[in-house]
């Protein structure tokens, strides 16, 4: 008998493919979108490793309140907000929005500008409101 045309095994080797496909989904998500970081890792490359916050919230939004030594720029003129800012490439830089969607469509772009580590904060403000972490206005 063939080991493929068994009903048995074929069941096991569909089996080991859609599990292998969803052990790699989030890895391709990452390439495709970037790094997501939760509020814990971004309070850590926060505080530890000197990262830039960058808010693309409105300035109403930000006035409420935002992450501490967060720096308000415009999503529409992203790249000139940035070189004004003249911020050190060498440092990490993690993008904010309300809930974490617009920052990750910006992280290849601002990777294109030289930063060589960016991080979008996943869920934005909200999860950071979420997680009981401080916000200043």
């Amino acid at each position: 008998m063939n080991f493929l045309t068994q009903i048995d095994n074929l069941a096991l080797i569909a089996l080991l493919l859609v599990s292998g496909a969803a052990l790699f989904l989030p890895t391709l998500s990452t390439l495709i979108g970037g790094k997501g970081l939760s509020p814990t890792e971004a309070t850590i490359w926060i505080n530890r490793r000197k990262a830039h916050v960058l808010d693309l919230r409105t300035d109403e939004a930000f006035k409420i309140g935002h992450l501490p030594g967060a720096k308000l720029i415009s999503s529409a003129d992203f790249a000139a907000a940035i070189e004004k800012l003249k911020l050190d490439r060498k440092h990490p830089v993690v993008l904010v929005c309300e809930t974490g969607a617009q920052s990750r469509k910006l992280v290849a772009e601002i990777q294109k500008m030289g930063f060589a580590e960016v991080g979008a904060l996943d869920g934005g403000v909200q999860a950071w409101k979420a997680s009981a972490l401080p916000l200043v206005k």
